[in-house]
């Protein structure tokens, strides 16, 4: 291994990349609930309030997971503290 700080800048690229692939799967489910909730509704028009209502809670569970992912990128990417110590041992 020729330099160990690019290994680790390398690493952080690659998990922020998966952590930011975890909003495409994000919006995935968000459709999935949304159409689910649309097929109810159809079904049963009586049924539209307490159907919005549980589609409204599971977007908004669905859309944390999306919300760490992108969280989890940035803090990867900027004020990385593993890069930053690690780069204290190698100086």
């Amino acid at each position: 291994m020729q330099n160990p700080l690019a290994f680790v800048m390398a690493i952080a690229y690659i998990s922020a990349a998966i952590a930011v692939f975890n909003g495409f799967l994000t919006t995935i489910g968000q459709a999935r609930i949304a159409c689910a909730a649309l097929e109810g509704i159809a079904r049963q028009p009586e049924a539209r309030g307490p159907l919005t209502t549980s589609m409204i809670i599971s977007l908004a569970f669905a859309e944390t997971g999306g919300i760490y992912g992108l969280v989890i990128a940035l803090i990867v990417l900027f004020p990385n503290p593993i890069l930053n110590q690690f780069y204290m041992y190698l100086v």
